[in-house]
């Protein structure tokens, strides 16, 4: 079991010149699925390519051209939804969304308002202070992204890249149950998690792959709790849509912002207006970009050349009995199997490679000394190197040979770091290393007796000084150490050096 206690909302007050003020935030994260083709073309989705080299007839709107659904994006937005514990519809529409930018060849956006392929789901979402709280997913809908136009190539020009066009996002929408920017990261981090776990989305929010459109609002304490008892969104304040966000800690900082500008409007006796801000890290700002479209700014209405979308049950089965385990699940496990703690548990959990990576170096060893090399040493000297579990130098198999060694008393827990370094930076089966190196701990008590017995005997006036201070015994425990080139067993040492000293 983990220890959270669920569903106690701590949300964030920030102090006005007036009153005191409550946050509330809503999330649309669009998601790029994980796939080779887009979402109603066979154009390649990958990243980085030469400008508009991915791109179809049917991506640049080429008169006659008709979209064709591809499957596999359709099953990956069902194994989102799966994943997420959402109701799944098996009758869903795509609609036409209408609005012109240049870098939109047809002039609208194949999306689904009335009907989305994912209804309500939710996110378990832990933060930092032992709680848990339950952030609900309203709906996941399919549609394709827009191209991306550059502006700093040329002083008089803009130029277009339609290589995103038509590439399938999945836009997974909140209810407005994040209370702070804190819980907001969480949850981002979460849910990026999990998609990663299913394989749904690579969650790379540098190169695009993952961006949020924050929905920022104040409130006086207590309004929200009338929201949830009445589902009536007059008791919270006017939202605005921070756009396009793909950075933790950018967004932590556009809410705390947003919300300073929203209370110094509403106590300077003024109204907030609905719109959608870009937020400035620089200046530390946001501002205004447009103001908010409503659904019918839009002239929404079901796209003629797609038919209804329309599931079976037996499909949807076949997907959710795939599904990988999850990180609460193999969190829980972790914890269970291994007898880790929460906090190693979710270091070990927080992305499928470094689980697995973990999982193969704790098999048939002890879980808990598997787990701090797997922290401690592995991930502390990536980190040092700006590398990733998947670039690390050293396998499973080696750093379980390592611990191995340890277990069998061939060599120390000082020298095992020794022999990890070397491995790391060299390469080799552990053992062998130990071997070839004299790196072998001594374990021959005769041997570190007489070492023992020299060092007592050179130091007389030591002698007296631990005899009468029994912590100063460390000392020598020290000496010896030293003077057998730190392969003696320690525990040995500890227990001659006191047996000596008090005989």
């Amino acid at each position: 079991m983990l220890d959270l206690t669920y569903d106690t909302p701590k949300p964030r007050v920030i102090a006005g010149a007036q009153h005191d003020w409550e946050l509330v935030i809503g999330m649309e994260v669009h998601a790029q699925v994980t796939s080779k083709a887009k979402l109603f073309s066979g154009a390649s989705t990958k990243f980085g390519a030469e400008p508009n080299s991915n791109v179809s007839f049917v991506d640049a709107a080429m008169p006659g051209m008709l979209p064709t659904i591809n499957e596999y994006c359709v099953e990956q937005a069902v194994r989102t939804g799966l994943g997420l514990k959402a109701h799944i519809h098996l009758e869903s529409a795509f609609d036409r969304k209408n609005y012109f930018y240049p870098d939109l060849p047809q002039g609208y956006q194949i999306s689904q308002l009335y009907h989305p392929i994912v209804g309500e789901g939710e996110v378990l979402v832990e933060l930092g202070d032992g709680t848990a709280r339950t952030v609900r997913i309203e709906r996941i809908h399919l549609e394709q992204d827009a191209g991306k136009s550059i502006h700093d190539m040329d002083p008089t020009m803009s130029f277009v890249d339609l290589n995103r066009t038509g590439v399938a996002l999945m836009e997974i929408v909140s209810r407005p149950d994040i209370r702070g920017p804190e819980e907001a990261a969480a949850y981002l981090t979460k849910l990026r998690q999990i998609l990663r776990y299913l394989g749904t989305c690579d969650g790379n929010m540098q190169s695009g792959s993952m961006r949020a459109d924050v929905n920022v609002s104040i409130c006086r304490p207590g309004q929200y709790e009338k929201y949830q008892a009445t589902q009536d969104f007059s008791h919270l304040g006017t939202r605005c849509e921070i756009k396009n966000m793909n950075s933790m800690r950018f967004i932590q900082q556009a809410i705390e912002v947003e919300a300073k500008r929203q209370i110094a409007i509403v106590e300077g006796g003024g109204k907030v207006v609905q719109e959608t801000r870009l937020f400035d890290p620089d200046r530390g700002e946001t501002r205004s970009m447009r103001s908010k479209e409503e659904a019918h700014d839009y002239r929404y209405f079901p796209d003629p050349d797609l038919l209804p979308l329309v599931l079976e049950q037996e499909w949807v089965d076949h997907i959710g009995a795939t599904l990988p385990e999850l990180p609460d699940a193999k969190k829980a496990r972790f914890i269970g199997d291994f007898g880790l703690s929460d906090y190693d548990a979710s270091v070990l959990t927080a992305d499928l490679d470094s689980a697995g990576y973990f999982e193969a170096v704790a098999q048939g060893r002890d879980g808990k000394i598997a787990a701090n090399w797997v922290i401690n040493e592995l991930f502390g000297r990536l980190k040092k190197d700006d590398k990733t579990i998947t670039d690390s130098p050293v396998s499973p198999a080696q750093l379980g040979g390592v611990i191995d060694l340890i277990a069998s008393d061939a060599i120390s827990g000082k020298i095992a770091k020794d022999v990890f370094e070397i491995v790391y930076s060299e390469g080799g089966d552990p053992a062998q290393i130990v071997e070839e190196r004299g790196m072998k701990q001594v374990t021959d008590t005769g041997a570190i007796e007489a070492a023992v017995d020299e060092i007592i005997a050179a130091n007389p006036a030591q002698v007296e000084k631990a005899r009468e201070n029994p912590k100063l015994a460390g000392w020598f425990v020290g000496q010896v150490m030293k003077a057998t080139g730190g392969k003696a067993n320690p525990k040995a040492v500890n227990e001659l050096v006191a047996k000596k000293l008090n005989g």
